[in-house]
């Protein structure tokens, strides 16, 4: 008579420790994503723990004009009357004046100084000296007018 309880007892114990398992891996992916450092899977709740700088992703891209380059820049805007003095070099609060100053007469967005348009407009933009396909170049219009105008032979 003590076989059958016992045996009873064992059956019950497997199928309760089964039922616990399943529900513990049913549970396990639900929301709850322990990090590969071997840290609790706890779920956490509030505020962030890490606090999110301003600037903290990679700067890519030309962070600073260089002084030459400014100093192109003051002798361009000096020429076409949008900034009085001598070209310093420092691209300071005078020279940004300026070229929102032209932006703004052209139309242009002033808030981002300088705008290539700016740039262009002041002589200053890309040259196509040595470029191998002339036509893709944006000045092509005078290329294109030039080989126009010379005579082609007649057959």
């Amino acid at each position: 008579m003590q076989a059958p309880k016992t045996q009873f007892v064992v059956v019950a114990s497997l199928t309760l420790l089964l039922a616990l398992s399943a529900a513990a891996a049913s549970t396990k992916g639900a929301g709850v994503h322990p990090k590969a450092t071997d840290q609790s899977p706890h779920i956490r709740h509030g505020k962030k723990t890490h606090k999110a700088t301003r600037g903290g992703w990679k700067r890519r891209g030309q962070q600073q004009i260089s002084s030459d380059r400014v100093r192109e820049i003051q002798t361009a805007l000096i020429r076409e009357h949008y900034l009085p003095g001598q070209p310093t070099g420092v691209f300071d609060q005078r020279t940004k004046n300026a070229l929102v100053k032209l932006q703004a007469e052209q139309g242009w967005q002033s808030k981002v100084v300088p705008d290539s348009r700016a740039l262009i407009k002041l002589g200053l933009g890309p040259t196509h000296e040595g470029a191998i396909n002339l036509e893709a170049s944006s000045d092509k219009t005078a290329i294109l007018k030039s080989a126009d105008s010379s005579p082609v032979p007649q057959n």
